[in-house]
């Protein structure tokens, strides 16, 4: 009787840590804030798509893990709260899902993944330098993110005295996501560390994804198609799943 009670604990302890997984999705922009524009769409909507979709395919397919959203539907979540949802949920996973823009008349094509780290490349600091000038938006941001100016160059000196203890497991993430679009077919630019302020506080292994380039004109109608989000979605759940395994 004590060998099938014993036996059955474990049984359920062996259950809950296959329960423990939690992933959270967070989708970039939102509300007031519409991130990059194209000809059509708006960032904040490609963002949000995408995110909802990964997060279907992963509730459907791996049982045993948790998603939680920073956003489901449009609303403006500060950059800090977005970080705050990974923390206090404890997650192990926290992906960041955003879109590319290019500025004038460039042209640009393919998808990237971002880990936090350093970023001595000139055009990783400016896709920084857009992604975080979202917290302009915010309220007294100047003392809630220390006196940090996401426009200025020297803000950003301030990581390359961070040591992310995350950073292995972050790139191995990005480095699946990126074989995952290499996959579906999308032109691969790379694995790329950069400042951002979304990664900086979150305290598990986390990426930002660039879907892609909303100021192209032939990306934007990809992004905006139902086969481009499904074929974006489908590529990071994939990612997702062989990091978890």
């Amino acid at each position: 009787m004590l060998r099938q009670f014993i036996r059955a604990t474990l049984l359920l302890a062996a259950a809950a840590m296959l329960q423990s997984f939690t992933l959270v999705i967070d989708a970039g922009h939102g509300g007031k804030d519409p991130g990059a524009l194209g000809r059509r769409g708006k960032e904040k909507n490609i963002n949000l798509a995408v995110a909802l979709a990964v997060g279907r395919l992963v509730e459907e397919n791996l049982e045993d893990v948790k998603v939680i959203y920073t956003r489901q539907k449009d609303v403006f979540v500060e950059l800090d709260e977005r970080a705050r949802i990974a923390n206090r949920a404890k997650a192990d996973l926290f992906v960041s899902i955003h879109t590319n823009a290019l500025p004038g008349r460039a042209q640009g094509r393919g998808s990237e993944t971002y880990t936090l780290g350093m970023h001595r490349a000139a055009d990783n600091l400016a896709v920084a330098k857009r992604e975080n000038s979202v917290i302009t938006l915010e309220r007294d941001y100047q003392t809630r993110y220390e006196g940090f100016d996401p426009r200025s160059s020297e803000s950003y000196i301030i990581f390359e005295l961070m040591q992310d203890v995350n950073m292995e497991q972050s790139v191995r993430l990005a480095s699946l996501v990126q074989k995952q679009f290499r996959s579906a077919g999308r032109p691969d630019k790379g694995v790329h560390q950069a400042g951002f302020l979304v990664l900086r506080a979150t305290s598990m292994p986390s990426c930002l994804i660039e879907l892609g380039y909303i100021t192209t004109p032939a990306e934007e109608n990809y992004l905006l198609s139902d086969r481009g989000v499904s074929e974006l979605a489908q590529a990071i759940y994939q990612a997702i799943r062989k990091y978890k395994n």
